[in-house]
């Protein structure tokens, strides 16, 4: 039996730039972290006496005989691009619901791969870890996504990422000192806006939009390297870093007509009204959470305001995917 514990993530800077179909032709870069919400994984090799191989329950409960009847497009495709052999369950438990705009399905799909290389008796390496996700999304299964989420999980931390024209990705950690990380996340409101939505179809859209977008693109590009000085610099001015929030933020529902609402347009004022300095909604967009920057003194009052959203406390965290459990089964 092996237990995986694979982070989520918060991005503030450079997504867009992260699909393949631009950073490929032009780079790309984010800025973000893994926080400490997680996607669980207990997986065992399934004994022989059912009429079925395979167990799978996340939200949905599959019993199948073959791999090809798997529902679930990521460990069907896992396990048929390991080849694993033997009748398996795997069980789903996380802290962030499905289709909210913090990488969960990645993070599923990191923490399901690290797994299985242990069920095989093998260790991955978090660079190793992180291309085969991508791999398996972006090439096996055909979403459309993009390519800082599996990173995040594999690596965890505070980074800036650089996906390179040739494909490489290079892993930044962001540095700050102690004293500076704690006042900066005090500084973080993570809210659920309640609404669900599938991101490949609102990331096909943007996809679609990157040749006319080249312009918000680039911009989006550079305010990740602004941004990137002001948290690192020994005395960073975090108001700044707020207020480049705000227009990542306006430049980011420029890129499709499905990023934003009406209802997440209403969240995000009434926040930016009531003292917060800006802003973003997490993910492709849609719905999921939105993350404002705030300053202590006004965070009561943004959370009054927004007494009707669910206000989530986290830290961010530095590990990654990990085999939190592992042992030899009796075997089959």
């Amino acid at each position: 039996m092996v237990i995986t514990k694979t982070p989520h993530r918060i991005s503030f800077f450079g997504g867009g730039t992260d699909y393949p179909a631009w950073y490929m032709e032009n780079g790309g870069k984010v800025i973000g972290a893994a926080i400490d919400k997680y996607c669980y994984l207990v997986v065992r090799e399934l004994p022989p006496f059912f009429e079925y191989k395979h167990r799978i329950v996340y939200s949905r409960m599959e019993d199948v005989k073959t791999l090809d009847e798997i529902a679930h497009p990521s460990v069907r495709e896992v396990l048929k691009y390991l080849n694993y052999p033997k009748g398996i369950s795997i069980h789903h438990d996380g802290d962030i619901p499905a289709r909210s705009g913090m990488g969960s399905s990645s993070a599923f799909t990191v923490g399901l791969l690290n797994a299985m290389y242990a069920m095989n008796g093998k260790i991955i390496s978090k660079n190793d870890l992180g291309a085969l996700a991508i791999h398996i999304e972006q090439q096996v299964i055909k979403e459309n996504v993009g390519s800082q989420d599996q990173i995040f999980a594999a690596h965890g931390g505070f980074n800036k990422i650089d996906f390179l024209r040739n494909g490489e990705v290079r892993v930044s950690p962001v540095v700050m000192s102690n004293e500076n990380l704690s006042l900066f996340e005090g500084k973080l409101m993570l809210f659920f806006t309640g609404l669900s939505r599938n991101a490949s179809d609102i990331a096909e859209e943007q996809i679609k939009n990157i040749k006319k977008n080249r312009n918000e693109l680039a911009h989006m590009s550079a305010l990740v390297d602004e941004a990137y000085g002001i948290i690192t610099s020994p005395r960073p001015e975090f108001a700044a870093f707020g207020r480049l929030l705000n227009e990542t933020w306006k430049l980011k529902k420029s890129l499709s007509t499905k990023i934003t609402s009406r209802r997440i347009d209403e969240i995000y004022e009434t926040a930016v009204k009531n003292g917060a300095a800006g802003g973003k909604l997490l993910g492709a967009g849609g719905g999921g959470f939105i993350l404002f920057y705030a300053e202590p003194e006004n965070q009561p009052k943004i959370k009054k305001a927004l007494k009707d959203l669910l206000l989530i406390p986290f830290k961010f965290e530095y590990l990654g995917s990990q085999i939190i459990y592992y042992s030899h089964g009796v075997g089959y």
